[in-house]
């Protein structure tokens, strides 16, 4: 199965990494919210983790089209976590505020969580399955991403 989902993500267009098929670094980062919140806690479902910067011109589309996949799916056992990156927190907090999601909007100023997932690019968005591995990344984004990001979900979702 982890082959089939390696091919698939190659021909969306995402480019396979170092970590796919590794346990997904448990964290801890502190919410724009202000509460702290854990990986670990979400252990049992399908998570999105979308890293994020306020400087990233296709951030924004990105996190509005995982908004719209945990609106759909989120009953079926998706969740999302978006990562920010950025070193200047009221930056990320005002861009957060501009793009209100349904989902936790988390602060990594010291980036350790983007080196723990060797973020090298952003928009970048990694699915992680219901056991905490890896499974499929992305690391641009373009509108027609949406129909590949929807194809991820479902398999894992099923499984």
């Amino acid at each position: 199965m982890l082959a089939t989902l390696l091919l698939a993500a190659v021909a969306s267009g995402a480019q396979p990494y170092r970590l796919l098929g590794s346990a997904a670094p448990d964290f801890t980062l502190k919410a724009t919210s202000g509460t702290n919140l854990r990986l670990a806690e979400y252990r049992g479902q399908v998570v999105m983790l979308a890293f994020w910067g306020s400087n990233c011109g296709q951030c924004g589309d990105q996190l509005e089209a995982v908004s719209r996949l945990v609106d759909t799916y989120g009953s079926a056992g998706l969740t999302a976590l978006a990562v920010n990156v950025d070193d200047n927190v009221a930056a990320a907090a005002r861009f957060a505020a501009a793009h209100p999601v349904g989902y936790p909007m988390l602060l990594d100023p010291q980036k350790q969580v983007a080196r723990a997932y060797r973020v090298d690019n952003l928009p970048m968005l990694l699915l992680v399955d219901r056991s905490g591995t890896i499974r499929w990344a992305a690391r641009d984004y373009k509108r027609d991403s949406d129909v590949g990001y929807q194809e991820q979900v479902r398999v894992l979702l099923d499984e």
